[in-house]
């Protein structure tokens, strides 16, 4: 069976909930689904997965969250080779607009270093995931598993 590991962050809850839909995303597509919060985890986190997800906000004008630093400076010496990512931002573009979600798009590049192939388009969520945002989190989820 497919292994899905998903980490995220979240200040507001935003991401958080973001990450709930991934996880039963994935589970209604018949993956084993492990979701943890950044904060749990160490870079070595997606050693077995089969996919590889991640969910952050952008934190002030375009900084990582805190939590994800030292994840982000020391994936891209994992070996992904083989393993299919994808990341979803949330955002806020009112607030934030030259930043909108530049952290997903920062963790994109760090995964192709580390060797892992892009499953899906990043999905930027404007704040927290209503209706529509649920279905593009259903379809991204979706792109992945048939990018395996």
């Amino acid at each position: 069976m497919t292994l899905v590991k998903i980490t995220y962050a979240s200040m507001t809850g935003n991401t958080e909930g973001i990450s709930e839909i991934l996880e039963e995303a994935f589970t209604a597509l018949g993956a084993d689904v492990e979701r943890e919060e950044v904060d749990d985890v160490d870079e070595e986190f997606y050693e077995d997965a089969d996919v590889c997800i991640l969910a952050t906000y952008t934190d002030g004008d375009g900084e990582l969250p805190f939590n994800f630093e030292d994840f982000f400076e020391e994936l891209p010496d994992q070996d992904l080779s083989g393993k299919v990512f994808g990341v979803v931002g949330s955002g806020d573009s009112e607030l934030y607009p030259d930043y909108f979600c530049s952290a997903a798009d920062a963790f994109e590049e760090v995964f192709e270093k580390a060797g892992a192939k892009k499953g899906a388009d990043t999905v930027k969520i404007e704040n927290a995931a209503e209706d529509e945002d649920i279905e593009n989190l259903k379809a991204f989820a979706k792109a992945v598993m048939e990018a395996l």
